[in-house]
């Protein structure tokens, strides 16, 4: 039996959600704070609209999705893992880490099932990508870098740092499998208080750094993960066609007069 998932948030990424429900045929019912936008989405993927409250006290459901606003995350998600929900939430889990650990505390609390929307950890070129590392293919990783880029939306509620760099970090961390010892980060904003560009640099114990730049102020898109090794490195960029999203470089490696010097092959892609 297919589980009955319902949406709270029928916004942009509510909608996403919505549609990929319904094909996978485990769309229950979609919730919103706006009545008629929820009735429209009900009726045209012939499911149930529940007001948000309700949903909490109902036993025929048995997942929720929120795509909400990332300050309602933490409350919404204990509320429903308390009712008995599993959840999905969106990126980024909460805007404190106080609020983040009181949402996984009771979901482990409770028994219940707590996703976030760290989709890029399930794409086809990234689980190729983290094969390839831990296969040893690249060789030791010593470097990680992300650019994630683009002339996006200003928002009220979270900084460029968290709306963009979820992704790029939960990336990282699957690759490096621990977490860092040392985070240093700086970001500034052109209109409000909210940083509209972030640097953000780690050191992990191995010796292994990394240095993630999000921005909404670019202008042009750029979705790229690059991964440094002794062997080889490797590039997974989003914005290229499916056969190119990862390319590997297996470079050569020489010395000449006492120093060490790289030469790039061309890329293969895989």
């Amino acid at each position: 039996m297919k589980p009955r998932i319902a949406v709270l948030g029928c916004g942009y990424w509510g909608s996403n959600h919505i549609r990929t429900l319904k094909a996978l045929g485990a769309l229950y019912a979609v919730s919103d704070v706006n009545r008629a936008r929820a009735e429209g989405f009900a009726s045209e993927q012939d499911c149930l609209a529940i007001e948000p409250d309700r949903l909490f006290e109902r036993n025929d459901i048995d997942a929720i999705v929120m795509a909400l606003p990332p300050q309602f995350h933490a409350d919404t998600a204990v509320r429903a893992v308390e009712s008995g929900k599993d959840v999905l939430v969106e990126k980024p889990i909460a805007l404190t880490v106080a609020d983040a650990e009181r949402a996984v505390k009771a979901a482990k609390d409770n028994g219940r099932v707590f996703m976030v929307g760290h989709v890029l950890r399930f794409h086809p070129a990234f689980e190729t990508l983290k094969g390839l590392i831990d296969n040893g293919e690249l060789g030791e990783v010593r470097y990680i870098h992300s650019h994630r880029l683009g002339l996006g939306k200003f928002h009220t509620e979270n900084d460029a740092l968290w709306d963009l760099a979820p992704h790029d970090l939960s990336m990282i961390l699957a690759i490096t499998g621990t977490e860092p010892i040392e985070v240093r980060g700086e970001g500034a904003a052109l209109l409000d208080n909210l940083s509209d560009f972030a640097h953000l640099h780690m050191r992990f114990p191995n010796g292994l750094r990394s240095h993630l730049f999000a921005s909404r102020l670019n202008p042009y898109r750029e979705r790229r993960l690059t991964v440094v090794g002794t062997k080889a490195m490797a590039v997974f960029d989003d914005v290229e066609p499916w056969e190119r999203k990862l390319a590997v470089y297996r470079h050569a490696v020489w010395q000449d007069s006492g120093q060490w010097a790289f030469t790039a092959n061309e890329p293969s892609y895989v």
